[in-house]
């Protein structure tokens, strides 16, 4: 009998310990999986946008590297989990959705162009996602789910024109605004027809164009501009994104379009479009942006070493030749923020870092501290303007004295301008009308 006892009492033992092993296991497994802090990039790698949004890529991997070689966050490495839309609009919505639901990822980093922002838009908001979105882009949006590390119109559209109204940007009182088509040049002008029309000029005296992505062919749109010129003052308005900058540059050299008779101010052309383009010809043409890699600091001395320490590095195409960008400084910004407000807050959960990202600051390679709004999710940025010069670089022709505080809403739209971006507790609405919280 007590040997029967014995026996049933050591299968018993024998049990318990496999079920406590098995527990073990399960805990160890998911202590292995929560060992590393996945953090989702979504940038076109292939496609007309990869001239683009390659780079943010690799600045976006350089930042996590850095900020793992400092111990990671929260004790914990991070983790990236890079995808590719091809730029593939209806793509980046599907990519999106499996970097939250299946991979897990605690924040995402990516898009360019609005239209994939826009794509996306709906997937971290029924989620819950985090998106970090680093391009200039045409405000008319509020999102819970969305920081905006780029420029809003009144950080780059608005004052590059009223520069280039201005004596020292040359008097221009008739105005080309060419674009590609899609959501972020057609608001933009919108945008830009209203700003444009309190400032006296004549409707006859705009003239509005639109290209496909990926369009080649400007020889006549190129002479449509010239011939639009004749007679007054005139400067080109450029919100033409990705490959299509490559012909359209080329053709205005081809047609002997040069910046001392019609200017270009374009705000989506920055150094790592310019690589590959034969700048000569377009000495003079304008850019608007936030950064510059020529600017002048320590802070962007050191952002240039350590990017071109990474590149040696990890041996990326086109090596020495790499170049920094706006877009590229504004990843990076967003990157240490989101970092930032996770340690503050102690954790990864969406909500709670969402609210700690509020207010967070950034000494940045512009040359000032940069501050997230915790209103409209919007960063405080300088205002850069520079001219193209031989070597593919900048030279700043004008700039803010500080940063500027972003409009989520256009003041120039009638009906957006009583509009409320503001998703501080306890209002939590980014899209109400004044007087009606």
């Amino acid at each position: 009998m007590s040997l029967l006892k014995s026996q049933r009492g050591a299968s018993k033992i024998t049990f318990k310990s496999i079920i406590l092993a098995l527990v073990l296991f399960i805990f160890t497994v998911q202590a292995q999986a929560a060992e590393t802090i996945k953090v989702g990039i979504l940038h076109s790698l292939s496609g007309t946008m990869a001239i683009s949004e390659t780079s943010l890529k690799d600045v976006a991997l350089m930042a996590i590297e850095e900020i793992n070689a400092k111990g990671g966050v929260l004790g914990k490495k991070l983790e990236p989990v890079v995808v590719d839309p091809a730029s593939n609009w209806p793509l980046f919505a599907e990519k999106a959705r499996e970097l939250i639901e299946k991979q897990k990822v605690a924040v995402t980093f990516g898009c360019w162009t609005s239209v994939s922002r826009k794509s996306v838009l709906p997937v971290f908001e029924e989620l819950n996602g985090l998106l970090f979105y680093p391009v200039q882009y045409e405000g008319e949006e509020s999102s819970y789910n969305v920081f905006y590390t780029g420029a809003a119109p009144n950080q780059q559209a608005i004052p590059a024109v009223e520069y280039l109204m201005s004596e020292d940007g040359g008097g221009a009182k008739r105005f080309v605004l060419l674009g590609t088509d899609y959501v972020y040049p057609r608001t933009t002008n919108k945008i830009l027809n209203y700003f444009l029309k309190s400032k006296g000029i004549n409707k006859k005296d705009i003239m509005e164009a639109y290209t496909p992505f990926g369009h080649s062919d400007y020889q006549t749109i190129v002479a449509d501009i010239k011939k639009f010129a004749a007679g007054k003052p005139t400067a080109v308005i450029s919100t033409i994104n990705g490959d299509s900058n490559v012909p359209f540059y080329k053709e205005l050299a081809n047609q002997g379009l040069k910046a001392e008779d019609i200017p270009v101010v374009a705000f989506s052309v920055g150094e790592e479009e310019l690589r590959g383009i034969d700048t000569k010809p377009l000495v003079g043409h304008l850019a608007a942006w936030n950064y510059f890699m020529s600017i002048e600091n320590s802070e962007n001395k050191a952002f240039i070493k350590k990017w071109n320490a990474y590149v040696n590095k990890k041996k990326l195409p086109g090596g020495s030749k790499r170049v920094t960008n706006d877009p590229m400084e504004a990843t990076y910004i967003g990157i240490k923020m989101w970092a930032q407000a996770a340690e503050q807050a102690g954790t990864t959960n969406v909500d709670a870092v969402r609210q700690a990202i509020g207010g967070q600051t950034v000494k940045s390679p512009s040359g000032f501290e940069i501050t997230m709004d915790a209103k409209n999710h919007h960063l405080h940025k300088p205002v850069v303007i520079g001219e193209i010069q031989e070597d593919g670089q900048f030279e700043v022709v004008w700039k803010t004295k500080g940063p500027i505080r972003a409009e989520a809403w256009s003041p120039f739209i009638p009906d957006s301008a009583k509009k409320v971006a503001d998703w501080t507790y306890p209002w939590v609405c980014g899209n109400c009308k004044k007087g009606k919280f």
